[in-house]
């Protein structure tokens, strides 16, 4: 096994009056321009057309993500399987590359081994592709004491300040700093982390996952509460754990971690399926009031969907212990779709990655229905462009009134444009219920968290193309 390098080192730095503890004046993600090319794909929806089959779900990105990051924490090759291969996914093994990681990847397997990453700084561009690039700040701290991330990148659907990731990390022992627009840390003690305890002041995944793969190779004790209980939370846990870590409590809001001063050992490692995308695919069949069946899938992860999508009238059926059946045809469930609320929550409540989604639902179903957005405040931007399809939206602040095709129009095809992942496939979703032709811009924002989306639709009866323009010359 090869020895771990020792990483450049940081000037010591003092911390700086730019991280208070206070939150009207936290660091947030950086978001580059939206722009729209000549040659940027499409995506071409014919509407109208009836899903019926099977799908295969892919590996969970949000799982992913955390998990390759946490490869940082590993001596060895780590062999990841189930790992879907998305734009994301692609940029975190950039990432990893860029410290000196060695990647091989063969269909949804990834190995890597981070033996001889020699720097504690990836790349400033590929960071500002994705938000979950900065995981990388935990587990390189833990492991090298040091570590300089820039600001993450990611959809632009509200404020996702990284003050609960810096306080949480000087709880640890380090002492952080925002400097040239990159967080600069190191262990105060100069040699690594130490255990501690932090409370978070709302349940976040990402800084929850962060703080987790940080106290793993920290020296002692870190109890962590108020965290995320999230299933992508359990599954990162279940991965330390296999590698050698010792973490209680995972999917509760208190988290113990018994760090280790040395890196933890590599393993293989299957990720969970993709909840979101299951989730996308059961509201697929209820909109456009057809059965299909889907697999792997764990119905727990889903629940609340579940339950939301029985209330409107769905029938859905477990026909294994991994593999879901939705039936929202006409003549088999006997009644109209009916409307329903949503209130988005962390889990185990109504996920916020499928809200858009199930608001494109309810424009097709009978009734008022009211969708309150609690996790993100710009989650309702993608209203204006499924708006355009013809439903009747009323949107005051993170609220939406949805009035269901029996108090508006039906929806007819449009020209929209996506401006995040998740509003993205909603409008994918519409474009599949209404009549008519609908062409969808801004596809690289939706390529980021479903692996073959069209390919897999096709297959289920869509008619569904992607469009490449050619380029023109210069």
């Amino acid at each position: 096994m090869a020895s771990t390098p020792t990483p450049h080192s940081l000037s010591p730095p003092n911390p700086l009056p730019h991280l208070p503890e206070t939150p009207h004046l936290t660091p947030t993600l950086q978001l580059p321009p939206k722009t729209l090319t000549a040659t940027a794909p499409k995506l071409a929806v014919s509407g109208g057309h009836s899903l019926a089959g099977h799908v295969t779900i892919s590996g969970s990105k949000n799982s992913s993500l955390p998990i390759l990051a946490a490869t940082l924490c590993c001596s060895g090759d780590t062999k990841l399987k189930n790992v879907p291969d998305l734009s994301d996914t692609r940029a975190m093994l950039s990432i990893l590359g860029s410290l000196g990681a060695e990647i091989e990847s063969f269909g949804g397997d990834v190995v890597v081994n981070t033996d001889r990453v020699g720097s504690v700084e990836p790349c400033l561009d590929l960071i500002g592709k994705i938000r979950g690039g900065f995981f990388v700040i935990g587990p390189l701290l833990g492991r090298f004491g040091e570590a300089v991330v820039g600001l993450p990148g990611g959809c632009d659907i509200g404020a996702r300040p990284v003050d609960l990731y810096v306080r949480g990390l000087r709880a640890l022992g380090a002492i952080v700093e925002l400097r040239d627009g990159k967080i600069r840390a190191q262990a105060a003690n100069g040699k690594g982390l130490v255990g501690g305890r932090f409370r978070f002041d709302y349940a976040s995944v990402g800084a929850t996952e962060t703080l987790m793969m940080a106290a793993c190779m920290a020296d002692g004790e870190t109890v962590l509460s108020n965290v995320a209980q999230e299933p992508e939370v359990v599954d990162l846990a279940r991965f330390l754990i296999d590698n050698g870590a010792c973490v209680e409590g995972a999917g509760t809001d208190k988290l113990v971690i018994k760090g280790r001063s040395r890196s933890l050992h590599g393993s293989e490692y299957t990720i969970i399926p993709d909840r979101i995308e299951a989730g996308t695919f059961m509201l697929a069949a209820a909109i456009t009031r057809s059965c299909i069946s889907m697999s792997p899938i764990v119905p727990s992860h889903v629940s609340c969907l579940i339950n939301k999508l029985v209330t409107a009238g769905c029938k859905i059926t477990r026909h294994t212990p991994d593999i879901l059946e939705v039936s929202a045809i006409p003549a088999k469930i006997g009644d109209v779709l009916r409307g329903f609320d949503v209130k988005t929550s962390p889990f185990p409540g109504f996920p916020t990655d499928l809200q858009p989604q199930t608001t494109a639902l309810l424009t097709t179903c009978d009734g008022l229905s009211v969708v309150e957005e609690s996790v993100f405040e710009n989650r309702m931007s993608y209203v204006t462009e499924l708006q355009k399809f013809g439903p009747r939206i009323q949107v005051c602040g993170s609220t939406a009134l949805v009035f269901g095709k029996d108090r508006a129009s039906v929806l007819h095809g449009s020209q929209v444009v996506a401006s995040d992942l998740r509003g993205g496939v909603s409008l994918v979703l519409a474009g599949l219920a209404a009549e008519g032709n609908t062409e969808i811009d801004g596809v690289a924002h939706i390529d980021r968290g479903y692996e073959n989306l069209e390919m897999k639709l096709q297959l289920l009866g869509a008619d569904v193309k992607r469009l490449i323009p050619a380029a023109t010359a210069p």
